[in-house]
């Protein structure tokens, strides 16, 4: 019975976890674009995505002179153009093999600028970068080098559970200084992007309908695709639906499974002590004596079952995050500890009502037993 309590409060848990995580990243990725239409290469919604989503590289670039044809359509307010690259693999200045490189306008930018001063305080300068949680200046070094350019690492970001972690940002001047010095100086060059862009992000005026304006970007510059903002990562959403109705369907398979078995062990083990019953009954136990005898029992083997369960479940969900993420291919957000909790009481909950369930019917008959009858079986 502990065993079927352990799957129903992991499976429970792990669902939860997975399904919140991966809703919460997806909303937390749109609130940071900080714009109302996304323009990207034609065909390269989807790389896009997950560049921004989970840190992929992308190779998807375009002329920057889209950007002017795209501040030319009606209905936009601001345009501003952004860069995404990465680091070589296993780049010694990040905890993760790869590390995304994010390049914004400094003059027209109106998303990651003000969102990075009021994080650090300052606009940043030619050469200084801010890095995410889990990148950082290897020991020994004063500063992060990348394709031979020295960037002075100004500040870190407090850890989000997202592609932020371990992102670099960086202006658009420093990007092409970088890309200047990786001519002579690195190993692996970086192709020249002085003029190329990866997305330009748009708001659009007030009170014009976002979709409306998508779709004249689209036929006004017919090499990018034009997506309103509340449709990106749609892809990613999808996805996070499929394995949502996967996890529920395995929920509900393991708790009905579990129910059943439960009642059939419940059922032996009453039966097995009925001489017990019948003593306990002769010596003037009361029927809810019995019943709450047995359905504490159940509630004990299902209590230390659950608790297995959650403590396993959130060893796999906490210390095998990056290889959820790389299986399910879509960021987790991990809850908050007071959430953690919370979820964790919803799994030990679930799996008491299973035990309970299972073990009423049985625990009814016994308690209902002729002490008489009871002692002659």
């Amino acid at each position: 019975m502990g065993g079927c309590a352990l799957l129903v409060a992991a499976m429970v848990l792990t669902t939860v976890v997975i399904s919140r995580g991966g809703q919460e990243s997806l909303r937390l990725a749109r609130e940071r674009l900080g714009a109302d239409v996304v323009v990207v290469p034609r065909g390269s919604v989807t790389g896009v995505e997950g560049a921004l989503l989970l840190g992929n590289a992308t190779n998807t670039y375009m002329p920057r002179g889209v950007v002017d044809e795209v501040r030319a359509v009606s209905g936009v307010a601001q345009a501003s153009p952004q860069l995404y690259l990465t680091s070589m693999a296993n780049s010694s200045c990040c905890s993760v093999s790869l590390m995304f490189m994010f390049a914004f306008d400094p003059v027209t930018d109106f998303t990651i600028a003000p969102w990075l001063a009021e994080n650090l305080g300052r606009d940043l300068q030619i050469g200084q970068a801010v890095g995410g949680s889990d990148v950082f200046v290897p020991q020994g070094d004063e500063k992060i080098k990348l394709y031979g350019y020295e960037f002075d690492l100004v500040a870190n970001l407090e850890r989000t559970g997202t592609n932020l972690d371990q992102t670099l940002f960086m202006t658009y001047p420093t990007a092409n200084a970088m890309q200047e010095i990786s001519q002579t100086e690195a190993k692996m060059a970086l192709p020249v992007l002085t003029d190329t862009v990866s997305s330009v992000l748009v708001k659009v005026d007030e009170g014009t309908d976002r979709s409306q304006v998508a779709a004249a970007i689209g036929e006004a510059v017919p090499e990018v695709d034009a997506v309103p903002s509340v449709q990106m990562f749609s892809s990613y959403g999808d996805q996070i639906s499929g394995v949502l109705r996967t996890l529920i369907v395995i929920v509900v398979l393991t708790v009905i499974l579990s129910l059943t078995l439960m009642g059939v062990i419940f059922w032996m083990s009453v039966n097995e002590r009925s001489r017990q019953i019948g003593v306990l009954r002769a010596l003037g136990a009361t029927q809810r004596y019995v019943l709450l005898a047995y359905m504490t029992e159940a509630g004990l083997l299902a209590l230390a079952g659950g608790l297995a369960g959650v403590v396993l479940a959130t060893v796999v969900v906490y210390f095998f995050h990056d290889l959820l993420v790389s299986a399910l291919g879509f960021t987790i957000l991990l809850p908050s500890a007071l959430s953690l909790v919370l979820l964790v009481v919803v799994g030990l909950l679930v799996a008491l009502a299973v035990a309970a369930a299972a073990a009423f019917v049985p625990a009814l008959r016994a308690s209902r037993q002729e002490p008489a009858v009871a002692m002659r079986e």
